[in-house]
Parts: C-alpha cells; sequence; structure tokens
C-alpha cells in the first residue's frame, strides 16, 4: 500500500480544502401562476407540477 513519505503541511491541506464549498441550488420558476421557485426536476411542493403535468395530488 502507498505511504506517504512526508506529513502534509497545515499550509497545503487548507489551501486544498478551501475549494470544497457547497454550491447554491440553481432555481428555476414553477410554471404555475405563483412561479415559486423550485429545484429542477423535483416537483413543485405547491402545486404538485412536474414538466406541465399534475403528479402530486393537490394539498
Amino acid at each position: 500500500m502507498a505511504v506517504p513519505k512526508r506529513k502534509t503541511s497545515r499550509s497545503n491541506t487548507r489551501h486544498r480544502r478551501a475549494r470544497w464549498k457547497a454550491q447554491v441550488p440553481q432555481l428555476t420558476p414553477c410554471p404555475c401562476p405563483r412561479k415559486e421557485l423550485v429545484v429542477p426536476h423535483r416537483a413543485c411542493a405547491h402545486c404538485g407540477l412536474y414538466k406541465g403535468r399534475q403528479v402530486v395530488g393537490e394539498p
């Protein structure tokens, strides 16, 4: 098994991990009249529409 020859410095470790940021999800408007913002490829939590058709019953 491969073993590192030297300890990775704290600076190098933190520099590498600085790029591990979480990203804000991209939101798109729902086709319903309220235009609620929803995550793509998910049914709207308000109206239950997905790709223009009803997939979840109305609350």
